[in-house]
């Protein structure tokens, strides 16, 4: 059984802060710091981790991350 994650990270360098979805934090988080060679998050690297929360259904998660992206 799959677990989808909605994740924060911070920019300490910049006070930027990016939200996102995935089934694997940890791959995931290494790519924004780290493997990715284009994109949003690697002008703004390094990053943390503010905030997380799982979920068993995709659609929740999406549906999470929308309102965390709206500011709601």
């Amino acid at each position: 059984m799959d677990e989808f994650v909605v994740y924060v990270l911070f920019s300490p360098s910049t006070g930027k802060t990016y939200t996102g979805m995935t089934f694997d934090l940890i791959t995931r988080f290494q790519f924004h710091n780290q493997k990715s060679t284009k994109g949003y998050t690697i002008k703004y690297r390094p990053w943390i981790v503010i905030h997380v929360e799982f979920f068993l259904v995709k659609k929740d998660a999406l549906t999470r991350e929308k309102e965390l992206k709206s500011g709601k």
